[in-house]
């Protein structure tokens, strides 16, 4: 273990010593006692938590045995009696709670939808993997029969007349085509309504469609290219035309009754997994729905932070002026407080389509022939990307397939010689299929990498069959390229497309075993060590948070995630099976299984009222929070 040298040691004492010069210079400038004695106000208790471990990431000290904090900020680490001497006279009080665990800096979602999230996991999810909730695990579905008759169960545990049931995850890839005869089977009475596991189709049954008034009549309204992908006889409704269907079924998928019990479940949930901030991408552009959100997240009972991302497709879209663009994104900042936030400066913007739709756009034709989709139009994309790019602001660009990716770097390498700008991090999020030469060219334009390895863990092995081929299908998210390459990379899991685990996440990343047990593309694994960067520091540098939280450094907040055993250490297999004790978020200690979350929590004095989600309007707000949903699963809604 290493301790604090007697260089660091220096640093800290001359760095204490430094923070009275001021106050001694301010004596012969204050005009009476009472500010003098305000200068000289006693300083705080400081508290020093102690652990079996502590892995900093400050490459100057990566191990330590204690670490002090006074507030919500850092303000020693080390061995404890080093700590200890560097208090001084400061009063401070030991805490060994942790004695017997590890402390790692806390754990970063970098790119997740709480909205999305919330509804898929409060419906009845009927997956192709296993789902650990706060309320229980959900085994992974075994086939279609299985689905079946799991979700005839649901249907007949159903006792209010009337009441539909929302079940999410179905997979065609995996368990072959869903109809709308096949639940008119479980039942005619009962609407019932199937979400795809890629979020953008969904298959009703006869009493859903009659629930929801959608006739012949109604789709004949839609507009050509929604009328194209709705199937009215199967119940089926994909891409535009579940968009089109959404104001006839929002009210049976989206209440504002759900969206807080959905959300309540994705809050315990992600801090379960030691999460102590998290981002949306894309954010909220319907203020009743963003209200429905602070209601929770705004709260200061809240476990972790949370902040918002410009949706800058949606913005382009909307205003012709440029100018307008950017006083209308920054305006959002008004939407948010206590724990919620706008990222400053930070937009989304899209590419491709989706993977678990296998909409991306590759290079090479897919195995069937069938094809990708934008999700933009290439004008609006290279406009979007022009006014937010010389409005000073980071891109983090959805892209899921090579095509989709060489039109990202275009675009970037265009900009760049047009308008120079240094430290950019623009984002390539997801980085599903790429080719090795694009690895070089993400390198020479300054982007940055933010991954999802669960699509190996999930997707190899049936993309090797269906679509993409075993080369392509393998070689997806390849992290290791990147690191060799001194690409700088982070990991998301992109809620509900892969569970918020980060511990998973790393996992991943460091094992790529697929489904069937074999690992895809071994030369593409990483490092524990830069697995667990990837959801600390490396996560804090796309969001340029860096300078504060993704590390145990003095001065930063005092974000940790408690585990049962180093991540660093363990045998790589089981690193998804350490236990996660609680969190530390900005000095609340905030232990998963208290009872009563209250209790630990500072009162935060910039959170304003909470504000609960009327059903007054709430047509509306299903509308809207079905609507932003959708749109953040990647949808092709141009």
């Amino acid at each position: 273990m290493r301790t604090l040298n007697r260089r660091n040691l220096l640093k800290g004492s001359v760095a204490a010593a430094c923070l009275t010069v001021p106050a001694v210079r301010a004596v012969g400038q204050t005009n009476s006692l009472s500010e003098i004695g305000k200068l000289f106000a006693p300083v705080p208790r400081a508290k020093i938590f102690t652990a079996r471990d502590i892995v900093t990431l400050d490459p100057s000290q990566p191990s330590a045995e204690a670490i002090a904090v006074v507030g919500t900020r850092i303000l020693a680490v080390g061995a404890l009696s080093e700590v200890q001497e560097m208090l001084g006279d400061q009063p401070f009080d030991v805490d060994d709670s942790f004695a017997d665990k590890v402390i790692v800096p806390g754990f970063i979602s970098q790119h997740d939808h709480p909205v999305l999230a919330a509804l898929s996991m409060s419906s009845e999810i009927l997956s192709i993997e296993e789902w650990a909730l706060p309320t229980g695990t959900v085994p992974a579905v075994k086939d279609k029969a299985d689905f079946m008759k799991r979700l005839t169960a649901a249907v007949e545990a159903r006792t209010t007349p009337g009441e539909p049931v929302v079940t999410w995850g179905y997979h065609p890839a995996f368990y072959g085509p869903l109809t709308r005869a096949d639940l008119d089977g479980i039942s005619t009475e009962r609407p019932i309504l199937v979400w795809g596991r890629s979020c953008h189709e969904m298959i009703l049954n006869s009493a859903a469609l009659t629930a929801g008034g959608v006739t012949q009549a109604a789709v004949e309204a839609f507009d050509a290219a929604s009328q194209k992908q709705a199937n009215l006889a199967e119940g089926h409704f994909w891409e535009q035309g579940l968009f089109a269907v959404l104001p006839h079924i929002a009210s049976l998928v989206a209440t504002p009754e759900q969206l807080r019990a959905g959300l309540e479940l994705s809050r315990d949930f992600m801090h379960s997994k030691g999460i102590t901030f998290g981002n949306e991408p894309g954010g909220i552009l319907a203020k009743p729905v963003q209200d429905g959100v602070n209601a929770v997240f705004s709260s200061p009972d809240m476990p972790f932070r949370w902040s918002f991302m410009v949706d800058a497709k949606s913005m382009v879209a909307s205003y012709a002026d440029d100018g307008e663009v950017i006083a209308r994104s920054e305006a959002l900042q008004s939407w948010y407080y206590g724990m919620t936030s706008l990222a400053p400066r930070q937009a989304k913007l899209f590419s491709d389509g989706a993977i678990y739709s296998q909409l991306m756009q590759v290079r090479a034709p897919y195995l069937d022939d069938h094809h990708g989709e934008w999700m933009m139009e290439k004008e609006l994309f290279e406009r979007a990307f022009r006014v937010y790019w010389d409005a000073g602001y980071q891109l983090h660009i959805h892209v899921n397939g090579d095509a989709g990716l060489d039109r990202v770097l275009e675009t970037l390498e265009t900009n760049m010689r047009r308008n120079p700008r240094f430290d950019h991090r623009t984002v390539i999020v997801h980085f599903a299929v790429s080719a090795f030469d694009q690895v070089e060219r993400i390198k020479a334009l300054g982007a940055i990498v933010s991954g999802n390895p669960y699509y190996v863990t999930a997707l190899a092995d049936q993309y090797s069959e269906v679509g993409l081929g075993a080369e392509r299908a393998d070689s997806m998210v390849r992290l290791g390229d990147l690191s060799r390459a001194g690409v700088r990379w982070s990991l998301h899991s992109d809620m509900p497309m892969a569970p918020a685990d980060p511990l998973f996440l790393m996992w991943c990343a460091v094992n790529r075993v697929t489904t069937s047990g074999r690992v895809a593309a071994p030369e593409q694994a990483v490092s524990a060590e830069d697995a667990l960067r990837g959801v600390t520091i490396e996560a804090a540098y796309s969001l340029q948070m860096e300078e504060e939280i993704g590390s145990l450094v003095r001065g930063k907040r005092a974000n940790m995630t408690i585990l049962a055993e180093n991540p660093l250490e363990v045998d790589p297999m089981a690193i998804r099976e350490i236990e996660v004790w609680g969190t530390v978020m900005e000095g609340r200690v905030l232990p998963v299984r208290s009872s009563d979350r209250a209790a630990a929590t500072q009162q935060d004095a910039s959170a304003g009222p909470r504000e609960a989600v009327s059903p007054n309007g709430a047509p509306a707000f299903d509308k809207a929070a079905l609507e932003h949903a959708l749109k953040v699963t990647h949808a092709h809604h141009l």
